[in-house]
This record gives C-alpha cells, structure tokens and sequence, in this order.
C-alpha cells in the first residue's frame, strides 16, 4: 500500500522538540525524528531530503540499530517508508555530485536491511526529484542507477579478476522508482504530459507524482498556485484513466493557508477538497505545536481515508484566473520585498541548512529582487498582520471571485480566507506604500466572508509594527515568536 502520510523536515514549526539536543535540530536530531514519526505519531513515510540540508547519510543503518524492537514488527520498506530526496543536478551545479552518491548509498542500504530482517528487503527504492521540468530529468535519474549504479556489479575489478558483486555483493535493488516534485507554473500545468513520456515503454506497478504548495505560492500567490494544482491533479486522473496505470499524486502542504492550511483540526476539509492525493506530507508545526493526542487522531484519519475522484474544473478558467492573480501578486511583490527581507533576519531556524538555490526572481534594472524562502516569507508578514494569502487579490473584481470560490476546492476556499483574515492587522498600511495600502484594503473590502479577528495576535503585531517604525529592534525576535504561537505556526 502507498503512503497516506508522509513526515517532512520543513522548519514551520514554534516549539522545539523533546529530542531535539539544542534549539536547531541537526543531522543527529533527524533520526530520532524519523523514528518518532513512525512510532508516535502513527505517519507511514519519512521524506529524507538531501536537498539544500546537512543530513546523514547513514540513516537506515542508524534507525534500524537503535530502534531494532520496532522495525522489527514494523518493517522499513513495506510497512513504513523512507524517501531519498535528493539535488536535481540540472538546477543545482554545486550539489550535483551529490546525486551519484545518493544513488550509491541505496544498495548499501539494501545490504543493512538484508542482515537484520535475514531476508531480501529493500528499505529504500525511490527517490524524489525536486523542481522537474522534463521526463528527459527522470529518465537520466532512473537510467543512472539501473546502468551505472545496478550494472557496477557486472565489471571486473581488473581484467581477469573478480566481478564487483563477487567481491562486494550484489547491488540491490535492481530498479528505483522516480518521483518527480513539480514546483513551477508550466511544470505544474504540464505534470501529466512529463509522466506520459517518462512511463513510454516502462512496466511499473504504479507511478507517484509530488505537487508543490509553498514555492508555488510564494512565486505565485497562493490563489494562482491552488488553481494550478486542482488542473493537475485532474489532468493526473485522466492519465491514469489513459494509461491504466495507477497515478499516486502526494501533496506538499503546510499549516498557513498560504502554504495549504493543512492542521490536526481540518483534516476532513483537507481530505475532502483533495481526495484525489493519496499522500499528504506532514510538516514540523502539524506535528509539534498541537497537543500530540489531537496529532495523533488526526494522523490517523489521513491514514484511514481513501482516494476519489478530483473536483471538476474548468480548465481555461482556472488557468485565465491564474495567470491574472500570478500577474497581480508579482507586481507586488517589489512593494515589500525590502520590508520581508529586512523582517526574515529576525525569523528563528530551527534546523541547519545550506544556501538554497530557489526559483523566485525578478529582474530589475539594478539587478534582481530576491525573497527568501517560503517559510520565513510568510512568518515576516503574518508577524506584521499582512497575511500573504491578500496578494495579488486585488486584480479580482466580484464575478473573479465568484467564479475562484467556484473553482477552488470547497470547503478550503471559505476556511483559508477565514484563517488568513483572522491574522489581518490593520496597523500594517502605515508601514506598507500608499498605492499598496489601497491595494489591501479593497481586497480586505471585496472579501464577503465572516471572520474573527485574533485578539492576541492583533495586540502582539501591532507592538511588531511599532518597534519595527521606531527602528526599536531589541525584542523584535521575541515577539516574532510570540505571534507566531498564537497561530500555532511559524511561516
């Protein structure tokens, strides 16, 4: 059986974890955060990411020996799973070299699991490919570990010696599977035409698809990337129809509603305006800034539930809209980009990271605009009660937002604005553009949905604002942490 959950390492989340050996969670710290995903919260996958982390590359070896009672009954590689992630070489040069010795490591995998359950049975045999834009990219990955990884153990040592699998055994498994991560617009749009051409000619049991939420929102706005997914995801089901192959889309959402508003109290929303994904991931804040008995029930609600049909789209309607919000929000991204990155000093890590190369850019006569990653994006603006789900609305006229609440899925659409809304501050237009104070407030104007304001979270922006005008930064980092556990998330 595919995964219903999937635990990822994105730093989203306030409180630090009683396994944690400081307030960083390193390489170490993963680990035991893998097994506690397994063990305590009830999650079926473990995504181990390569891609832009330090992390170790002996972890399989690692979860088995200190936790052998468990994986025992609980077997690595048929009853919970562990996912390489690794680089794509064709966007990220530096770690490009870090993609053979992934590839590499699987068969040593292999190896560890077949000593401890005395049987062949790989515990790790796919790999995610991170911001894929062609099936040329998933072929060159699938076709380097069958030829260059597999077939390693056909080669003599020297002419005349040993063969590789004599002298080191046999490299196993034979053949991985490749999951693509779709993070950008046409990508996204084009998902189901990249895994038409990548399973050409191949005899696979299934296939799994990675659809993005974050970077598609912060390069984006979050209205055009939910529209860009629902036409995916359709298009996704239609190809499984096509090819009879089964098409296993896993959804990369997090808890604001800009990055998917996915939280241990809407798992039913959730389920039910997505029933088409057979994984949803399971990031730091779902986990760890919820009581764990309200995690745990949630946890296994996702687990129980079973794929349907995707919502019906129009697909030339969403696009028109997408593209038109996309245009809005990117306009206006300029307006605050000094204000965000100057704010993201002040966001906490919670985990050690290397330089990300990431896809958001605007070219400039005096050079590029750069933003910082999704989650200290959001965190700097929900912190000063700019709640990033407002950008890019302001293009969106009555039957635009008729016609968005028609194709976005439901009830999502009325709960995000509401969660979004409910962490507006007012106080933010004096810090924000004259032309863009307008811009929010007619969005905020436009939007005919209820909601309720958190007290305690207007109170400590309005003290965020303050300190940030009078250049008063001493606590800044404190009350940015203070905000951010009245919504139960950091960014």
């Amino acid at each position: 059986m595919i995964p219903r959950t999937m635990s990822t390492q994105h730093p989203d989340n306030i409180r630090i974890p009683d396994f944690a050996s400081r307030d960083i969670i390193n390489g170490e710290d993963e680990i035991d955060e893998a097994y506690f995903a397994f063990s305590r919260f009830g999650i079926h996958e473990q995504m181990w990411d390569y891609e832009g982390k330090r992390v170790l590359p002996w972890v399989v070896s690692e979860l088995l020996t200190k936790n052998p009672e468990f994986f025992q009954k609980r077997r690595l590689g048929r009853d919970v799973f562990l996912t390489f992630r690794i680089p794509n070489p064709e966007i990220d040069k530096i770690e490009a070299k870090l993609v053979p010795e992934v590839l590499d490591s699987i068969p040593r995998c292999h190896d560890t699991a077949k000593a401890f359950y005395q049987e062949d049975s790989p515990p790790v045999f796919e790999v995610i490919l991170p911001m894929t834009t062609s099936s040329v990219q998933l072929e060159r990955i699938y076709c380097y570990y069958k030829n260059y990884v597999v077939k390693l153990g056909n080669l003599e040592v020297f002419d005349g010696d040993v063969r590789l699998s004599e002298w080191l055994g046999e490299f196993q498994p034979e053949k991985i599977n490749v999951i693509p991560l779709f993070e950008d617009f046409s990508s996204i749009l084009n998902s189901s035409r990249i895994i038409e051409g990548f399973l050409d000619g191949k005899d696979v049991d299934y296939q799994r698809v990675f659809l993005a939420r974050s970077d598609p929102a912060l390069n984006y706005g979050m209205f055009s990337a939910v529209l860009l997914l629902n036409v995916a995801l359709q298009r996704l089901y239609e190809l499984e129809n096509q090819l009879g192959i089964p098409i296993f889309p896993i959804l990369g959402v997090g808890s604001p509603p800009f990055r998917g508003n996915f939280k241990p109290t809407n798992v039913e929303s959730m389920l039910d305006g997505y029933r088409s994904c057979q994984t949803l991931t399971i990031q730091s804040a779902f986990k760890y800034d919820w009581p764990l008995k309200i995690v745990i029930k949630a946890v296994k609600k996702v687990n129980s539930a079973r794929r349907g049909k995707p919502m019906d789209v129009e697909e030339d309607k969403a696009i028109y809209l997408a593209e038109k919000a996309s245009s809005a929000y990117r306009e206006q991204i300029p307006e605050i980009a000094k204000l965000v990155n100057m704010l993201s000093e002040y966001i906490p890590s919670r985990r050690l990271r290397k330089l990300h190369i990431g896809l958001f850019g605007y070219s400039r006569n005096i050079g590029e605009i750069h933003l910082p990653r999704a989650i200290p994006f959001c965190a700097a603006l929900y912190s000063i009660g700019l709640p990033p789900e407002l950008l890019g609305m302001h293009c969106l006229n009555s039957k635009d937002f008729e016609l968005l609440s028609e194709l976005y899925p439901s009830p999502n659409f009325e709960e995000d604005i509401r969660d979004a809304l409910s962490f507006y501050n007012p106080d933010v237009l004096s810090v924000l553009s004259p032309k863009m104070g307008e811009q929010i407030k007619k969005t905020v104007k436009t939007i005919e949905i209820d909601y309720a304001t958190n007290a305690e979270h207007l109170e400590i922006t309005s003290e965020i604002i303050e300190s940030f005008q009078h250049n008063q930064k001493l606590y800044l980092r404190e009350l940015i942490i203070e905000a951010a556990r009245t919504r139960r998330f950091l960014g």
